[in-house]
């Protein structure tokens, strides 16, 4: 990888110089056809037949292959052509983009209302942490996304060395500390004297990441039916403290929103939340081993396999509870076991079995737990609450139903009812007859057992009811063209012509990582630019940072596979972890092929984007400005293939941002239906600095809890966005 990287850097400025001359070749040539509206933007990828021809010569430089095109095209040659309009949808309202739906899914839900109660419910509950305060929703709750800027700085622990061993950056560079403020000054982490010029001098330059905050570092005891706080030992970390005393850990990358995610192939970052649902982790097909229990009526169990596709949300939604930086003490997932040999066969009481590797033995303990406690117990619930109005204990805090009736009413019966009880050791379980009493914490019903099952499941149908679709954009496309300003038709224009932007977001969800671009046109395919290397459809290195501070989409699972699933099919590996055939490459895939991946991150959707700073996977751009002026210069750092300069105007930049500004859907900046919820509070840093914080008495800094006040379906005052952006 390392004489890659370098081979890539050593070409770098005439590769950059080949694809700015390609570029102004390939505009002039598309003037040549007003009928067949070519663009720029459209182009995926120029083959030339003659390609014995190349094999023999030295390569051409991109002004020369630009200008065969061009001969190619006047003189009525043969050539091929793969546009972006044969391949993505067009830009229409998403409304009429049909919503992903699990092929099987009525072999699970029963009922999609209660589902969707239950999954707001799972998601809005600060009882999930093992803390009794971190929800799914608190780095979810504006605009789907996270407006916190004190104590959210992580200092880049996931940079590796050359060889791709861990080199975690312990070190924080803004602000000198955790804890800290962050401003509006400290933006963007890498400064240029010149912004409109990628080789300017750097005035300043910071890996650390805008992220989120999550939990203390622990280690969970036990959970303690009844009770919200898990029974935890503290420990000591040595990056997020203040002078010894322990402050909330931070995420190492920036929090993207929850709303439209449902659009999403794979979710997080860097795709490891796979399309299908496994019931147990996020792992999908790449786990064999995962399982879930169903009754074979009331007094017998069977392992079985859960392939649930179209599901990527339940795949992100079960990781975050078991995360130890996010809302676990470590300790909620299980030890590593062997591959279980009672697969599908029927266990009833007195018979054992073994986990899998990445078992429900730590879920089981989250559905233990909830299921002794009233949903949503320290919270408000707006009695005109969408979803959950009907269940509001309002003027008291939660719900007036349970988890258990929640589950039951959404969640077909087998999958919960029995008289037998799961006993659960480091080694596996065993089963039992449900006896006479209460039931031991190591011991559990079939409807805690199955909690990660649920909680996917339901958290995926409640968030694929967070659709914004009616922004300006919309109405606009549907015909309402005075729907957007002039200025922001014009920045229409150039979003889908000189700036390039379509190429990669693409389609009415602005992503080419979209369930609908990826099913349409399969999961790897070629770039069509330089050597056309194979890359993970709607997965780019832009050159945001070193590669090797993130490896990305470049890294590994948890089973130690390539994230990759171009480098899975340079393994052999693509079928046995995907579950499908690779599609077939032109030319064929080489395993010794460089393929884009290192550093390589999901393309996100940009609805709603005015609301959702700071920008890119490491939270290093506080405004559109900002992010317009990096993608105008090519980028900061070396990527692969190079990002081509853009060399917007100054008005091209103001109206490609008020563009950016016309896919605001107000619904999501008033929190109105669906987008309203239950109140929620939420950590904001800690009293004091990154250098002085108040000890609690236990070690920890004392806490500053926010308020997020319930909304009903009608809404309300919109929040603050990030550091106050417009």
């Amino acid at each position: 990888m390392e004489n890659n990287q370098k081979n890539f850097a050593s070409n770098s400025s005439e590769t950059r110089k080949d694809t700015k001359m390609f570029s102004s070749s390939i505009r002039w040539i598309l003037g040549l056809s007003k009928q067949a509206k070519f663009t720029i933007s459209l182009i995926r990828k120029i083959s030339i037949e003659h390609k014995a021809i190349a094999r023999t010569r030295k390569p051409k430089s991109g002004m020369a292959i630009a200008t065969l095109v061009a001969a190619a095209i006047v003189a009525g040659h043969i050539i091929s052509i793969e546009l972006a309009t044969a391949q993505t949808s067009p830009l229409v309202p998403l409304k009429n983009v049909p919503i992903p739906v699990p092929d099987k899914i009525g072999e699970f839900i029963r009922d999609k209302t209660a589902a969707i109660a239950l999954g707001k419910t799972f998601f809005w509950d600060m009882q999930v942490g093992s803390d009794g305060i971190q929800a799914c929703a608190s780095c979810h709750f504006h605009a789907g996304a996270d407006n916190r800027s004190k104590n959210q700085l992580d200092p880049g622990r996931l940079r590796v060395n050359g060889d791709r061993t861990p080199n975690p950056d312990t070190n924080f560079n803004t602000g000198g500390g955790a804890n800290y403020q962050l401003k509006p000054k400290d933006f963007p982490f890498h400064k240029l004297k010149d912004p409109r010029d990628r080789l300017s001098p750097v005035i300043a330059d910071s890996n650390d990441v805008s992220s989120s905050q999550g939990v203390f570092s622990s280690k969970l005891i036990n959970v303690i039916p009844g009770r919200a706080e898990d029974e935890v030992e503290q420990l000591d970390d040595p990056v997020f403290n203040v002078q010894g005393i322990e402050v909330r850990r931070v995420e190492p990358r920036n929090t993207p929103t929850v709303i439209n995610a449902v659009f999403n192939f794979r979710n997080f970052w860097n795709g490891r939340a796979l399309n299908v649902f496994n019931g147990v982790n996020a792992l999908g097909h790449r786990d064999p081993d995962a399982f879930v229990l169903q009754a074979d009526g009331l007094e017998q169990l069977k392992q079985v396999k859960v392939r649930l596709n179209n599901s990527s949300l339940a795949s992100q939604a079960v990781e975050p509870p078991t995360s130890e930086f996010e809302q676990s003490a470590i300790g909620r997932l299980p030890q590593l076991a062997e591959s279980n040999p009672n697969l599908n066969t029927q266990l009833k009481a007195s018979d054992r079995f073994q986990p899998n590797q990445l078992s429900p033995l730590g879920n089981k303990r989250i559905g233990k737990k909830l299921l002794s406690l009233q949903p949503l117990s320290k919270q408000l619930v707006h009695p005109e609450d969408s979803i959950l109005g009907r269940y509001s204990n309002f003027p008291k805090p939660g719900l007036k139903v349970s988890y258990e009736s929640l589950i039951q009413a959404a969640f077909q019966p087998q999958w919960w009812k029995s008289n037998v009880v799961i006993r659960s050791d480091d080694n596996g379980g065993t089963l039992i007859a449900k006896p006479n009493r209460p039931l031991n914490v190591d011991e559990s019903e079939l409807i805690e057992y199955n909690c990660a099952l649920f909680f996917g499941l339901a958290v995926q149908a409640y968030e694929s009811t967070l659709i914004s679709d009616d922004a300006p954009i919309d109405r606009y496309l549907a015909g309402k063209h005075h729907a957007l300003t002039e200025q922001q038709q014009r920045g229409l224009d150039i979003f889908q012509n000189k700036g390039l932007c379509i190429g990669c977001h693409a389609g009415a969800e602005f992503t080419s990582a979209s369930v609908e671009s990826i099913t349409s046109q399969g999961r790897i395919s070629r770039s069509p630019v330089g050597t056309n290397p194979p890359e993970d459809r709607g997965y780019f290195n832009i050159g945001v940072r070193p590669v090797q501070e993130d490896l990305g989409i470049g890294g590994e699972d948890l089973l130690g596979n390539s994230l990759s699933e171009v480098r899975l099919a340079q393994q052999g590996k693509f079928q046995q972890l995907l579950g499908e055939n690779p599609p077939t490459f032109n030319p064929p895939l080489d395993p010794n092929e460089i393929v884009v991946a290192d550093g390589a991150f999901k393309t996100p959707g940009l609805r709603n984007v005015e609301l959702t700073a700071p920008y890119m996977h490491n939270g290093g751009f506080l405004t559109l400005e900002q992010v317009v002026d990096f993608y105008n210069r090519g980028g900061d750092f070396e990527s692969f293939p190079s990002l081509p300069e853009l060399n917007l105007t100054a008005s091209e930049k103001a109206a490609l941002v008020a563009f950016l500004k016309g896919l605001t859907d107000d619904r999501v900046r008033y929190d109105k239906a669906p987008f309203d919820h239950p109140q929620i509070f939420v950590p904001n840093g800690h009293p004091g600095n990154e250098q002085t914080v108040n000890n609690d008495g236990t070690g920890k800094a004392t806490e500053n809890l926010v308020e997020i006040p319930a909304v009903g379906r009608n809404g309300g005052n919109p929040l603050p966005n990030f550091l106050a952006t417009q």
